[in-house]
């Protein structure tokens, strides 16, 4: 009979030591032996007919050696079943152990130790006790008329006047290096790009005035765009934005088309193109639809900051303790390849975070038994692929939407994150349904502030 004991070596950190005797791998033993005689293609010898001897000779070895730890492994996982311990990840195997020891013709007992790390007991903090904040974004007039003036140009029709009149016009040009003259360099490639002129810097924008299809100028990117513009302009061109003798060399840009959106006027074919699903007839009901658009957005967004706060109540107020001597050597060990102990230690705090938000959420949802039904999941899935397609009116027959979800829902890695993902978004609904936030109104600049400097603590 195997035995098994449990020895406490540390604050969650058990020692497990497994000994196994002859009768307890010996028949499996044979049993794979015999096996092999009956399957073994061996020359000399019919399929089925090799002497047991020759089979014991060939194979006995490594397969002694198999059934001695498979039936070391075996009895651990009863242990761990029938004594119910709650462990992090797997077991670690002792640096004593060796299998190299394991010999066939000393069928006698083997002993083999193991450490498992133990989850801590603790309780959830007390969410009604948090004092968290909603900060609710005042929606203006000036913030409606932009995205009108947005929803107007994006829903506008291009004419191509004869030059450029105003900061609003479009440039569709073709970069290419040069030399400060605008002389093309030899072999330079030729990079297409569409841009406002407001994009340019004040100098530019005059310059560009009254500029006409096949105009050409010489332009240095640091000198012509600000440092937003010139940051995603130089990726377009293949360039580091952070190599300043890059930014300074000298582009010919050949304009190859002046454009301008013709703004939409406010009447019902607008309105209805605008918002489909909605009987708006006056500019003043749409306004008032965009108000309500923008304030949804903004209550998402305050919804998801204050999500942030409840994270951190749970996650930094539920007190509990870790093993962190196994822990460290789990994570030094337990993955594809070893990890240094410089590498274990700088990531071990953020490791040990998630582990806790890990035990948290787990807590949560079994304790409130959340779950996601196949039609949430389903649903789910399909709001992400309308997401994809930016929320356009997709209009006609739907029934493709159905085919392709029901395609997604067979990759299992797919199915898997989006699971943990509505589970996570129920976990936080049940959080936000334990506290009572106290309201702040803040302007959208301040908001930003504090979206920013979230950002930059994680």
């Amino acid at each position: 009979m195997p035995t098994v004991t449990r020895d406490n070596i540390g604050l969650l950190n058990d020692r497990i030591t497994v000994t196994v005797n002859k009768e307890d791998y010996f028949p499996t033993f044979e049993k794979a032996l015999k096996q092999y005689a009956k399957s073994a293609n061996i020359p000399g010898f019919r399929k089925g007919m090799v002497p047991a001897g020759v089979i014991r000779k060939m194979h006995g070895p490594s397969v002694f050696a198999d059934e001695v730890l498979r039936s070391i492994e075996r009895n651990l996982m009863d242990y761990l079943r029938q004594e119910k311990l709650d462990i992090f990840a797997q077991p670690l195997p002792s640096e004593d152990n060796s299998a190299e020891g394991i010999n066939m013709d000393h069928a006698g007992d083997y002993t083999f130790t193991f450490e498992v790390g133990l989850k801590p007991a603790f309780e959830l903090a007390d969410l009604k006790k948090a004092k968290v904040t909603f900060h609710k974004v005042e929606v203006n007039d000036e913030m409606v008329e932009e995205e009108l003036d947005r929803l107007r140009t994006r829903l506008g029709k291009m004419q191509e006047p004869e030059s450029v009149t105003t900061e609003d016009n479009v440039l569709n040009v073709a970069f290419q290096a040069s030399d400060a003259d605008g002389n093309p360099t030899e072999g330079a490639p030729v990079k297409e790009n569409s841009l406002l002129v407001k994009y340019f810097s004040e100098p530019w924008r005059k310059k560009l005035m009254g500029a006409k299809k096949d105009d050409a100028f010489t332009v240095v990117l640091n000198d012509a765009f600000g440092d937003k513009e010139r940051e995603w302009l130089a990726g377009d061109l293949g360039l580091d934005k952070n190599d300043a003798a890059a930014l300074g060399q000298s582009f010919k840009m050949m304009i190859a088309k002046v454009g301008l959106v013709e703004k939409r006027e406010l009447n019902e074919e607008f309105f209805k193109e605008a918002y489909p699903a909605k009987e708006i007839k006056t500019e003043a009901e749409l306004r008032e639809t965009l108000r309500q658009d923008i304030q949804e957005y903004w209550d998402k967004q305050s919804r998801s900051h204050l999500q942030h706060e409840l994270y951190h109540v749970l996650n930094e107020h539920t007190e509990m303790q870790f093993p962190e001597t196994f822990l460290r050597r789990w994570l030094q060990t337990g993955g594809d390849e070893p990890k240094t102990s410089e590498q274990v230690e700088q990531e071990f705090p953020t490791f040990k975070n998630q582990l806790r938000w890990t035990l948290v959420s787990d807590r949560i949802v079994s304790e409130q038994q959340l779950q996601v039904t196949p039609d949430e999941m389903k649903e789910y899935m399909k709001q992400q692929v309308l997401g994809y397609f930016g929320g356009m009116n997709m209009g006609g027959d739907m029934g493709w939407l159905d085919s392709y979800v029901d395609r997604m829902m067979k990759d299992e890695q797919q199915l898997e994150s989006n699971y943990r993902r509505l589970l996570t978004e129920k976990v936080f609904e049940w959080a936000e349904k334990q506290v009572t936030p106290t309201e702040k109104k803040v302007a959208v600049a301040d908001f930003l502030k504090l979206q920013e400097a979230h950002a930059h603590e994680h």
